[in-house]
């Protein structure tokens, strides 16, 4: 059976039923934004009988149900009348056909450059009859006050302010093409029934107005017994000039049919603040999104429901899914919402505080945005139960295999549910080893084209240093949360790049990790282009805000960062690039608890792309 008719409706009677509130809008759908010039383009497609593409509209009372709300300008709607079906795609034309042609009161739009203006449309008769003319050039666009004028304000080039000037200049006003009888008359009556000017305006109504009157739209409807996947993937197939439509507008607009404000609950209101505001106090979680927020609630309503039916004995292909999917946070019951919302909350806060123990404080050091999901949910689930050693370095170990597996680039989702599934009872009682432990590999020679700051793995190095006890060159201080913001810690080059040009290394290798630690913006200075030989000696120096440094304790500072303070001093970049390569890679094998790959590589390397730190 078709879940959708299409049916010509005049464009006369959709913009009544846009008045009336009989057609309305989604909440999701966004607010009316075209210009001067795209509306202008609009009437003169319709005043030449022009395609102007279908609308699609949902027939309301069935299974899905948006919060709605009347078409822009529309004034009749005052009771505020249930609309009989909702534009899906059309919106922004059929809001510029009727407040330029239907409504009473004056457009609100903007210039081509984005100024606001108010706005009175007015077809000059003689231009729209003259068939060579274009047609848009037959569409004048006056100010609020129906005067036009140049020179800043001083000389008036057209004066509509009455209908007596309207008529005197042969300027019809758009909104009266659906009601122009009286103007008619006036029109002849002004012209004192003059038979030239007769003759033009029976041209105008035959060739324009007429246009107008007869227009006929296809309306593509929607029937009431759409599901919500299928609204959704309509919506998008044919929305494909606008932004994409999320699955939190989706959610406001259903929940705001059952009288719960989701915006206000993530956005915050007047009164209160909301989720996205407390969660943003974190600097990690600054980037977090509304979607993310929801996916984290929705992992654990579906967990919720597997550990149900799990506990009622149904087995394998039989349980619920565990989902953070698009389909899956379309179907998420308002009640469930409310149910974990704070746990979710509660988990991405928690989450901030367990990557700040990895050394992982700013937004832009994550290694993956969207790993805080299955973690913000497992942490949720563990409740205070993270807090033990054991699990927290359980955790850990899933972290660091998601890391440096390099498993959350794409396709995510089922690997968020087998986390969730699977992490939370093996991080406290042990058991079956989660997939995402299972599946990582990393790769030795990964080490060689990690070089930009877009990997996972490359951030994930530089935290796992700090963790490791790194200390700054210059001051010997560990890079705790005080120290990394007040000295303005970033990763840096420890042979300059400068100086490896200079004696052909490639940029290939002197840019890798292994050649990158973090250091103080300070540090950093004193280092600049010379060899490591070179600034060795003036950090060992000192100076006038620094004290000497004695060789052994320089020594002992390089070594937290696993350089070799011989090869370093002997300006020896290849002995120091294997050294550290294998001290680096062992204490990536020390976090991910296994073995590196050591056979050939099958991966394409990272795009060279130079970092500009230095």
């Amino acid at each position: 059976m078709s879940t959708f008719e299409t049916v010509p409706r005049s464009l006369k009677s959709l913009l009544k039923d846009s008045h009336r509130g009989d057609l309305q809008l989604p909440e999701f759908q966004r607010s009316w934004i075209w210009d001067e010039d795209r509306i202008k383009s609009l009437i003169a497609s319709v005043s030449r009988s022009f395609p102007i593409g279908a609308l699609m509209c949902l027939q309301t009372g069935g299974e899905v149900q948006f919060e709605e709300r009347p078409i822009e300008g529309t004034t009749g709607n005052a009771g505020g009348k249930k609309p009989t079906h909702l534009i899906l795609d059309g919106q922004q034309r059929i809001t510029s056909l009727y407040q330029s042609c239907f409504s009473k009161e004056v457009v609100r739009t903007v210039t081509a450059r984005h100024k606001k203006v108010s706005r009175w449309f007015y077809l000059d008769i003689k231009k729209a009859i003259d068939t060579p003319t274009n047609r848009e050039d037959a569409i004048v666009g006056v100010p609020e006050d129906r005067i036009v004028r140049t020179n800043f304000g001083r000389d008036v080039v057209l004066d509509l302010s009455t209908q007596k000037k309207e008529l005197q200049n042969y300027m019809f006003p758009l909104n009266r093409v659906f009601d122009y009888s009286d103007w008619d008359f006036a029109f002849l009556e002004h012209w004192e029934l003059s038979k030239d000017e007769f003759k033009i305006f029976k041209e105008f109504k035959k060739t324009v107005l007429r246009n107008f009157a007869d227009y006929q739209v296809p309306v593509i409807r929607l029937g009431a017994s759409s599901s919500i996947s299928a609204v959704c993937l309509v919506f998008e197939k044919v929305n494909t000039g606008g932004k994409p439509l999320d699955t939190f507008e989706l959610l406001t607009a259903m929940y705001a049919a059952q009288k719960y404000s989701l915006r206000d609950d993530w956005i915050g209101t007047a009164r209160q603040s909301g989720r996205k505001k407390r969660l943003q106090e974190f600097n990690i979680l600054q980037q977090v999104a509304s979607t993310d927020f929801l996916q984290v609630v929705s992992l654990l309503h579906t967990k919720t429901l597997w550990n149900a039916a799990k506990k009622a004995g149904r087995t394998g292909r039989d349980l619920p899914p565990v989902s953070a999917a698009r389909q899956a946070l379309l179907q998420l019951p308002l009640q469930a919402y409310k149910d974990h919302a704070d746990s979710a909350e509660r988990g991405l806060a928690t989450a901030a505080k367990f990557l700040h123990g990895l050394n992982i404080f700013r937004v832009t050091d994550l290694p993956y945005k969207n790993q805080l999901i299955p973690l913000a949910a497992i942490l949720a689930e563990l409740g205070q139960r993270w807090e033990n050693s054991g699990v927290r370095d359980s955790l850990a170990e899933w972290y660091w295999n998601g890391v440096f597996g390099e498993l959350y680039g794409s396709a995510t989702d089922t690997r968020y549910a087998l986390d969730i599934v699977q992490v939370p009872h093996w991080a406290v009682s042990g058991g079956a080893v989660p997939a995402t432990v299972a599946d990582a590999i990393f790769r030795t020679d990964r080490l060689d084209s990690l070089r930009t700051r877009g990997s996972a793995a490359y951030k994930g190095l530089n935290a796992l240093l700090m963790v490791e006890g790194a200390k700054d060159f210059r001051s010997s201080q560990t890079f705790g949360h005080t120290v990394f913001f007040g000295e303005s810690v970033d990763i840096h080059h420890i042979f300059p790049q400068h100086w490896c040009k200079a004696r052909g290394i490639e940029p290939a290798r002197f840019n890798s990790i292994v050649n990158k630690t973090p250091l103080s913006w300070r540090t950093n200075r004193i280092l600049g282009g010379d060899a490591p030989s070179r600034y060795l000696q003036r950090l060992e120096r000192g100076g006038t805000d620094q004290p000497p440094i004695p060789g052994p304790a320089m020594d002992g500072r390089l070594l937290t960062h696993l350089i070799d303070p011989v090869s370093l001093r002997g300006d020896d970049f290849e002995r120091f690039y294997d050294r550290r390569k294998a001290a680096l890679l062992g204490i990536v094998e020390t976090a991910m608890k296994k073995s590196a790959y050591r056979g050939e590589g099958t991966d394409e390397p990272e795009e060279d792309v130079p970092d500009d730190e230095d």
